[in-house]
């Protein structure tokens, strides 16, 4: 009985955790968008962030936020956006 209701809670939470990823992914890329024309990175760590932010951006159009927020959660990272 309390197995059953511990893999039904884990359940329920991968369903209704998609929804809030994918509400959360354009929040993060406009954060990324607004911090880099103020970052003073090196041209490689520049080049790492965009790679991400694109990454986060594709990740997001294909349905796979939990990739997406983590591929934009390195960049703002790397931004010191918190």
């Amino acid at each position: 009985m309390v197995r059953s209701f511990a893999i039904a809670a884990a359940l329920a939470g991968v369903l209704f955790a998609g929804p809030a990823f994918a509400a959360s992914c354009p929040k993060h890329m406009g954060e990324i968008d607004a911090a880099l024309s103020k970052a003073s990175l090196s041209p490689a760590q520049m080049n790492e962030v965009k790679q991400l932010r694109s990454q986060g951006e594709a990740h997001h159009k294909a349905g796979r936020h939990a990739e997406s927020v983590a591929a934009l959660t390195k960049a703002k990272g790397m931004l010191k956006i918190k």
